[in-house]
């Protein structure tokens, strides 16, 4: 008996991470809007160079990210408050999916006219490659590093 409860306890944490996992990715999609949209104006409209208008759209939709996921993907271990220092990790986390995404996107720029004529279209493919690639990174420095439970700390005012 003792064993079929243990083997239920752990499934429902196995789904609690894939629950998770489906949260951080709707949140994911929310600040990927404002991540894609906040870099095509800067490229498209103010000629920004491809990586100050990367790090640019990323500082404003990690923000984004770090409240949503506060208030919904992690509100349990995050007593639904946004919080310095946990703000300040999620930065510092981030920055590795910042690098992977800055990485893969100049990558992906550098191979797309092999794969698409269309210069417009090259840009937003690669794009959606760098979102894609810095996903997996995030969730997981999120998940077990940024929100894991523990103590208190000073909540933000």
């Amino acid at each position: 008996m003792k064993s079929l409860f243990r083997r239920l306890i752990n499934a429902w944490q196995d789904r609690a991470i894939a629950l998770k996992a489906v949260s951080f990715a709707a949140v994911g999609v929310v600040n990927s809007v404002i991540d894609f949209g906040v870099f095509w104006i800067a490229v498209q409209y103010f000629a920004m160079p491809l990586i100050p208008a990367n790090v640019l759209a990323w500082v404003i939709a990690v923000s984004n990210s770090y409240a949503m996921n506060s208030f919904i993907t992690f509100a349990h271990e995050s007593n639904r408050q946004l919080r310095w220092r946990a703000y300040a990790t999620f930065l510092g986390a981030g920055l590795a999916g910042l690098v992977v995404n800055t990485g893969t996107l100049v990558t992906a720029v550098a191979l797309m006219p092999r794969l698409i004529d269309d210069p417009t279209l090259q840009l937003a493919a690669a794009k959606g490659c760098a979102i894609l690639a810095s996903f997996l990174v995030n969730f997981s420095l999120s998940n077990f590093v940024v929100f894991r439970k523990r103590g208190g700390g000073r909540a933000m005012r």
